[in-house]
């Protein structure tokens, strides 16, 4: 017997539904447990305790992926099937239980209504990650200056806070007199996202610049939990930062923080000025907004100020 865990597709999906994954497991410590999902997300979940094996779900024509995972599975029972996809799978596999992904209800965070397809209270996202990716983080940071870590990058770009509002962030936080003067400046995501973060790296003093971009995940978190604060766009890389504990400021405009908000105690979500329907009906009337960052009327200052007002004793080292 087995347990079939059908997950998301998306990276920051699959950090969201880690901890469920990682409940799965304590639960039934001696079930394999056979993960189909994305290949973003997978980064995030195949490394999993009792992951035994993988399928990645490569989207095809007519739901043909949705065949291919049946192929793969039809032939054995499985002790339970979680579906965050709410298929009709589950229904087609011989099973002991079946568990579908509610509906999501209004304003209920993505990690809450995971947890809901089981009848759980939240299940906290979780890392797996080993000495090896701690010691290189290390040698990549090593202790003695505080850190400041950022995401530059998001999958959509209205809501992607511009590179020059970074800068001045940088400028304001670790230049003299700020309250992480002396700050290593660390740069994470994709490594199709340094493109687009060069005015953030130009204006970066060499001597105090990680550029972490495209770096794999394990390692990526490892650096993460070594920042003092996480500073980015409504990302993956939020989340990731948000579910290694460090202090994470998740910044959001057009996209829903009820639904999507850093996960955790040492997190903090700031907004636009406008809210998400005003941003709507800006790109409604004016079809040239959808191409550019709803982001601009957000400022560093307000960034650094929310920070300091949560996070006081950043000012006292």
């Amino acid at each position: 017997m087995a347990i079939l865990f059908i997950g998301p597709t998306r990276l920051g999906d699959g950090i969201l539904v880690s901890g469920l994954l990682h409940w799965l497991h304590g639960q039934h410590p001696q079930e394999e447990i056979t993960l189909a999902c994305g290949a973003p997300a997978a980064l995030a979940l195949r490394h999993a305790s009792g992951v035994a094996s993988l399928h990645i779900m490569q989207k095809r024509p007519r739901g043909g992926h949705w065949l291919d995972l049946w192929r793969a599975t039809y032939g054995r029972r499985w002790r339970r099937i979680v579906d965050l996809r709410r298929s009709a799978l589950p229904w087609l596999l011989r099973a002991d239980a079946r568990h579908s992904v509610p509906k999501g209800a209004p304003g209920e965070h993505r990690v809450a209504q995971a947890a809901r397809t089981l009848d759980l209270p939240p299940q906290a996202p979780r890392l797996w990650l080993d000495e090896s990716h701690r010691l290189a983080a290390a040698r990549l940071l090593p202790e003695g200056r505080p850190v400041l870590a950022l995401g530059t990058g998001a999958n959509w770009i209205c809501k992607t806070w511009p590179a020059t509002r970074f800068a001045e962030l940088i400028d304001r936080l670790t230049g003299p007199g700020g309250v992480l003067g002396g700050s290593t400046v660390l740069l994470v995501g994709g490594a199709d996202e340094r493109k687009s973060a060069a005015t953030v790296i130009d204006g970066i003093s060499q001597n105090g610049f990680v550029d972490a971009f495209g770096y794999d995940l394990p390692t990526t978190a490892a650096l993460l939990e070594r920042a003092d604060v996480f500073v980015g766009n409504d990302s993956a890389m939020m989340h990731l930062a948000a579910a290694t504990g460090t202090r994470t400021i998740g910044l959001f405009g057009p996209t829903q923080d009820a639904q999507y908000a850093p996960w955790g105690r040492n997190a903090l979500v700031v907004r636009t000025p406008e809210s998400i329907a005003q941003l709507q009906a800006l790109r409604d009337a004016d079809g040239a907004r959808a191409s550019a960052s709803q982001m601009t009327n957000l400022e560093a200052w307000s960034v650094a100020d929310a920070m300091l007002r949560r996070w006081p004793e950043l000012a006292h080292g």
